[in-house]
Formats: C-alpha cells, structure tokens, sequence
C-alpha cells in the first residue's frame, strides 16, 4: 500500500505547549513569548464566565481559517495498517523516514504517549487516526444519536491572527447532553485527541466576534464548570487567577471540532 504524508513543518509546537487548545496539562509562561497586548497570543483564548456579555473586548489568537496542517485523515484501512503505540516508535520513525532526534520525532512520541496517558475515571478520551474511527467512538459516546459537528468559523479572507474582538451579540448557549472536543495532534498523518468529561459539566457558547481590523469570527467556546480535577498550577489559572473547582472558558480554534448529539 502506498500512503503520500507529508510532515508538519511546526512540529515542534507540541514540545513546547499542551495539547490542543484545551490545555489539559500545565505549560509555561515566558516572559520572551508575551506580545503586545501583555500575553501570550497562545495562550489569550482563555476567559471567565463572568465575560461572556455583549460588549466584551478582548486580544485573541485564532489560527488561519483553513487548517494550517497540510496532512489528512487516512482512511480506516490506511490508519489499520499503520502501528500507532509508543512501542513500536523506533519502526514508525523508520517507516517515515524521521530522524530519531528530531524535533518530528519528539512530537511523535509525545502524542503517542499523551493518546496513551490514562485520564481520572471522571472523563473519556480516544485518539482518532481516521474519520470513520472518530464517528465510531463519538456514537459510542452518545449512543445511536446522530452526532452534529460545530467549528469556529473566521469570515476573512485576510486573516489577521492576533488581534482585539469585540462580543457583538450576546453569546448564545448551545445546549448538550454531551460532548466530545477533538484537538489536532502533531503527527506524520492527521490525528485527533478527542476527550470529555462522563458526568457533562460544560456549557457551549456560540460567539460572534468583530475584530479591530473589522474582522468577523463565529466561535466557539467552551466553559468547563467543575474544574476540580485540575492541578493547582494549570495554565489557564496562571493566566486568569483562581484555582481548582474556578469555571474557566476558552475558545476552540478553526481546525478542532465540537461533537454534539443532534437534535
């Protein structure tokens, strides 16, 4: 079988930060990565419940409207035929031919490790190297529900990445029974970190959003209301303050996804 995968030339983005947008670890401030609003632009899609009124502004990153990872999902046969474990790591860096001590390689491992990385019996999560393995497993999660897929949208064809928004309607809840959030990984070919919580705490925010520039985004947020699992030094209570158990929102950005049952 011959499979054409291109690498991510940002690989290395996975050593330096969590996963996703999500940050279910802790990261790093630095004061070299602050930008000109005061923080860093990674990490300024964080916010409180208390902001989610018309009228809000704040400085936020989104990344480019289109995915700026240029590999695919595989189909289910292609992901089938390709080992995905962290033991068989030195044959997968040879099957794509990745030097062992590059940066590609230590994104490798660190996304196999963190799709093995066992979670509190409080939340799910599955790694997903095709379409039909993500349907699979969201179904498994919500039952026969059809699961409908919700995404920030950025109306620009001219995209300015970081930049100050305004909330220019009042956001509007989506309400869900459940929800399964997927993060794109850094990995030779697309894959996905898909997790949530089994007892569903979170809420869904649809939020329209204009730009200094006068930029249009859809997006959407979620707030995560128990956050007592979180370890005290989690990266969103270094940025916003509080500590385990606080409400934090954040947004997700163009290329990770939102499933939810359908109506």
């Amino acid at each position: 079988m011959s499979i054409k995968i291109s690498l991510r030339s940002n690989a290395r983005e996975i050593i330096e930060k969590p996963v996703g947008n999500d940050y279910t670890h802790s990261g790093i401030l630095k004061e070299d990565h602050f930008g000109p609003h005061g923080l860093d632009p990674a990490l300024s899609d964080f916010f409180r419940v208390g902001d989610l009124y018309l009228g809000k502004k704040m400085p936020i990153y989104f990344e480019a409207k289109g995915d700026s990872n240029p590999t695919h999902l595989l189909s289910q046969d292609e992901a089938n035929s390709i080992p995905f474990s962290s033991s068989r790591l030195p044959y997968l860096l040879e099957f794509f031919s990745i030097s062992n001590s590059s940066p590609q390689a230590k994104a490798m491992e660190t996304t196999l490790h963190e799709c093995e990385h066992k979670l509190d019996k409080s939340e799910f999560k599955f790694c997903a190297t095709s379409l039909e393995s993500m349907i699979d497993m969201t179904l498994g999660v919500f039952g026969k529900v059809k699961p409908k897929v919700l995404t920030t949208k950025i109306f620009s064809s001219n995209h300015t990445f970081f930049q100050s928004y305004t909330f220019v309607k009042k956001p509007l809840e989506i309400y869900a029974s459940k929800m399964v959030a997927c993060h794109p990984m850094s990995y030779p070919y697309k894959v996905y970190y898909c997790h949530g919580h089994k007892a569903h705490t979170d809420r869904l925010f649809k939020i329209a959003l204009r730009g200094e520039n006068g930029e249009r985004v859809d997006a959407i947020s979620v707030c995560h209301m128990d956050t007592s699992m979180y370890d005290r030094d989690h990266v969103a209570f270094r940025v916003l303050g509080g500590q385990p158990g606080y409400p934090i929102c954040h947004f997700l950005q163009a290329n990770h996804l939102a499933w939810i049952p359908s109506a």
